[in-house]
């Protein structure tokens, strides 16, 4: 019966992360080859020609993709009990992608955000609470506080996957009611993330009440 559940469990994950790749990659593809006027660097004509933000943006939108399907895979009960190794493997790309490639990308971009403090701020945090999540998983699993581990890494994925739902919160608001680019900016810089965190921190503790 446990071996019954793992495997819906897996099927379901795996269902979700085909989805998720596949609307990263739709947005992702865009941007190849590189043109300066497409999607939401329309939105960044003031800054398109500032070398750091521009390397910025390019190294978060190509690499963002291999955290969200490496950290994906952390959550299967078959690769962690069949395939140790590669959930060793896919563990260190997460961490190394978020470390020290998009937490300084995402920096960068979050220094520039458009929206001016609030959205500046929201981007800040997030970034911040990326990185010491990610951070403090590695930690535990280095002590062999595997309990730990797991659930900073629930955390840090929430963060992760802020990449999809901003975009996702931003069609909602959009299809309930108009409002201009500039608040929506605000709004959804926020609601990227924070429910994502609110859920992470609701899975932890149902699974402490277990």
């Amino acid at each position: 019966m446990q071996t019954l559940k793992n495997i819906t469990k897996d099927a379901c994950l795996y269902i979700l992360l085909c989805i998720v790749t596949f609307l990263m990659l739709r947005g992702i593809v865009r941007y190849y080859p590189m043109q300066d006027d497409i999607g939401f660097l329309q939105f960044k004509q003031a800054y398109i020609h500032v070398a750091v933000w521009k390397t910025a943006f390019y190294t978060h939108v190509f690499s963002i993709i291999f955290a969200l399907l490496a950290g994906f895979t952390q959550f299967s009960s078959y690769l962690l009990q069949k395939h140790k190794p590669l959930h060793q493997l896919m563990g260190k790309i997460y961490v190394y992608d978020i470390l020290f490639i998009n937490f300084p990308a995402a920096m960068i971009m979050a220094i520039y955000a458009n929206g001016l403090w609030p959205t500046k701020t929201a981007f800040v945090i997030l970034d911040c609470l990326w990185f010491y999540f990610t951070l403090k998983a590695v930690a535990a699993i280095k002590k062999r506080d595997i309990l730990a581990h797991k659930r900073f890494i629930v955390r840090s994925y929430a963060l992760t996957l802020s990449a999809v739902t901003l975009r996702t919160w931003k069609i909602i608001i959009l299809s309930i009611v108009y409002v201009d680019p500039l608040h929506l900016y605000m709004i959804d810089a926020w609601m990227g993330f924070v429910p994502n965190l609110l859920l992470a921190e609701w899975i932890i503790g149902r699974g402490k009440r277990k």
